[in-house]
Formats: structure tokens, C-alpha cells, sequence
């Protein structure tokens, strides 16, 4: 018998342009500032707890929620910034990586026939995970340079049909924050409305401005619809070890574990009891990553000040975009592809996180490198003059 080749699932989903970029990269030996991973390690007494679980009889499955040690440092962390502790038994739930906590959320929140509203420029996780549940995405934009919420626009996309708003706070691609007073009129907006709010917070502790990380926990009518995801592959410098976390009231949090459970059930074990270890040791780690991160932000951008590339500097995570319209009247994904290859360095065209791209010439750099890294590809980029067609 000849089997037909399958229905995709997702027909329009190819291969995610972080791939797609550091394949090139790496093809070419361009430095690589296109995916968001650091090229430094993590905090050295981490690496050594984790051998230290390894090697201790910690190999076996966690619970299905997660170790009870980190959801417990989870709950004080969150209290000391917020006021409120979630419950570690019943609200919070250690994931294999934001990804898979997004992907867990939306699954169990949305479904066929409904709506789940994203901004674009979105995390191009969103789309795919909201086809897979059956819903439709409702792409709504944040127009460069400021990226901020429309609200006209929102209220005018709600409806009955909407389950889920998605945002992003500190925001990937473009580095902005979302205000508390911007959290507040968002709450106000959904409070007429039987809808929940996915609120994706990985870079929260990578924050710039002097007021700090704002999230749905801080605000009692989004903390109570929405569920806030974060990363501990973010905060330790360990993308590879994929270990996140998502909080949420307990009905909403035992939806999301319904669906964890069939997709990894448990997160690395060593690696959990770790992290639980290191943060009672170091509780100040948390404090330290603005300035480990301002410090590279500013270190790029002084370094690109010789460059014809255009800055407005990030207010959070670790990507800073660039304006190159006095370098190419290039499209963004050309102008990506020629930087890399005959540049040697791979940066990430911001188009890809749009339904409908708006006209701009951006492309969005990772500073989360050492520092000779950032400088050698400042070198490279001052010797641009123009790269056309």
C-alpha cells in the first residue's frame, strides 16, 4: 500500500527564522546576533549544583507540577516583588521551557470556533500553537517606533468569540515595556469580556528602566484571568536547559496541567532541584541582571556608534533593533541575508513577527554576547556603506 502523504496541520509554517538565520550563520562565519541566546554560561555555582543533583540521586521523574523546592522559591520571589505570593501547590507549574508553557495555555484555553487576539510583531510560537487548538489568531499591530497598544483597535477586535489576548512584556523584538498604567487600561478593556490573558514575561528580570518589570501579577484583575510564563533559560544565562514556569489562579492552573502532563509531564529533575538550591543561596541574582545587561547594551551601542545604523535603546530584554534605511532600500529579510553573507554578521529581520509588516527598515540584534563578540561585529558593521540590489 502506498500512504498518502499526510494533511498538514500547519501548511503555512516552515522552518523558523531563528534556524534559518544561524544555519547561515554559521555557514558563512558571521558572528551570530540573530537568535537570542547568550555565548556565555551560567553562573558557575549553578553548573555546580547541577552536577552535583546529577551525581545525587535526582535522575529520576519530577512531579508532574514541577520540584516543590523551586515552586516554593517561585512563590517567595514573587511575593517579595508583588505584594501577593501565588500558591506553589496549586498555581504554579514548572514547564519544559516557555515555549511548552505557551503552547500548554493556549491549548487548554482556546479552542475551535474562538479567537485568541496576538500584537504583532509576535513570538512566532503564538500563531502556530492557537491553529493547533482550532482557534483563530486576530493579529492585531504595534506600529514601530513606539510599539504600544492600540486600544481603540483592541476594543474594537473583541467579541464574543475571544478566549485569549496574548502579550509580551518586556517585548521581543522591539525591547519595550508595558506600563502599569498601560496593564491597568488593559484590564479595564477586557473587564466587560469572558476572556482570559496569556501574559509572556521571559525577559522580566532584564529590565532597564528605573520602574521596573510591570506584569499581570502585580494587577489583581489580570492576575485573576491570565496566566504569566517565564524562563529560567533567560534569567541563567541557560537557554539549552529549557526550564520555565507558568503561574495562574488554580482553575486555570489545573486546565494548563491537563494538557502538560500529555506533552513532557516532567521537567529535568537535576536541573529543578538546582535552580531551587542556587536562588536560596543567591537570592540577589535576580537584582544583578539589569546592570549585567545594561552594561552589554550600552557597550553595543557605543561600539555601533560608528556604523550607519539608527538606534532608539531598549528598554528591556536583550535585543536592541536597528534602523538600517541610510544602509538599504532592501526589504528586511534580503537585507538579513546579504548582512550575513557577504558581512559575516546574522541579525533577524522583524517582518517574520508580523502578519502584515509595516513599512520600516528594522532588524533586531541579541547583545546577550561577550564583549569581543559585540565589538568584533561592530567592527564589521563600520565598514558598511550601502547594500542594494
Amino acid at each position: 500500500m502506498t500512504l498518502r502523504i499526510p494533511v498538514s496541520k500547519l501548511p503555512n509554517i516552515g522552518t523558523t527564522i531563528f534556524t534559518v538565520m544561524s544555519r547561515l550563520a554559521e555557514q558563512h562565519g558571521a558572528v551570530n546576533l540573530s537568535q537570542g541566546f547568550p555565548d556565555f554560561d551560567p553562573p558557575r555555582r549553578l553548573i555546580e549544583l547541577v552536577t552535583h543533583h546529577l551525581t545525587g540521586h535526582r535522575n529520576q521523574y519530577a512531579a508532574m507540577a514541577g520540584v516543590m523546592a523551586l515552586r516554593e522559591a517561585i512563590a517567595a520571589e514573587v511575593g517579595r516583588r508583588f505584594g501577593v505570593a501565588p500558591d506553589a501547590e496549586s498555581e504554579i507549574t514548572i514547564t519544559s521551557g516557555a515555549t511548552e508553557a505557551i503552547f500548554c495555555a493556549v491549548l487548554a484555553l482556546a479552542g475551535s470556533g474562538e479567537e485568541v487576539i496576538v500584537f504583532d510583531p509576535a513570538y512566532d510560537s503564538y500563531s502556530p500553537a492557537i491553529t493547533l487548538a482550532g482557534a483563530a489568531t486576530v493579529h492585531l499591530p504595534l506600529a514601530p517606533p513606539d510599539f504600544r497598544i492600540d486600544f481603540d483597535r483592541l476594543k474594537a477586535a473583541l467579541n464574543e468569540r475571544t478566549r485569549l489576548v496574548v502579550i509580551n512584556t518586556p517585548h521581543n523584538p522591539s525591547g519595550t515595556l508595558l506600563a502599569r498604567e498601560e496593564l491597568a487600561e488593559l484590564a479595564a478593556t477586557l473587564a466587560p469580556w469572558d476572556c482570559y490573558v496569556l501574559s509572556d514575561e521571559v525577559y522580566e528580570h532584564i529590565v532597564f528602566d528605573p520602574a521596573g518589570h510591570a506584569g499581570i501579577l502585580g494587577n489583581p484583575a489580570l492576575r485573576d484571568r491570565g496566566i504569566a510564563i517565564s524562563s529560567y533559560g533567560k534569567t541563567f544565562h541557560a537557554t539549552g536547559w529549557k526550564v520555565g514556569y507558568a503561574i495562574a489562579p488554580a482553575p486555570l492552573t489545573s486546565e494548563l496541567r491537563r494538557v502538560h502532563q500529555f506533552c513532557t509531564f516532567a521537567t529535568t529533575t537535576p536541573i529543578q532541584h538546582a535552580i531551587a538550591d542556587y536562588l536560596l543561596e543567591n537570592p540577589e541574582h535576580y537584582t544583578a541582571l539589569p546592570e549585567l545587561y545594561r552594561e552589554k547594551r550600552d557597550d553595543f551601542l557605543s561600539a555601533m556608534a560608528g556604523t550607519p545604523f539608527r538606534f532608539t535603546p531598549a528598554a528591556g530584554t536583550y535585543f536592541q533593533l536597528a534602523d538600517y534605511g541610510a544602509v538599504s532600500d532592501l526589504d528586511d529579510v534580503e537585507f538579513s541575508r546579504r548582512l550575513t553573507v557577504e558581512h559575516g554578521v546574522a541579525t533577524i529581520p522583524i517582518s517574520v513577527f508580523y502578519e502584515s509588516p509595516p513599512e520600516a527598515r528594522l532588524v533586531r540584534f541579541c547583545f546577550a554576547k561577550q564583549a569581543a563578540t559585540l565589538t568584533e561585529a561592530a567592527r564589521r558593521l563600520a565598514d558598511i556603506r550601502r547594500i542594494d540590489a
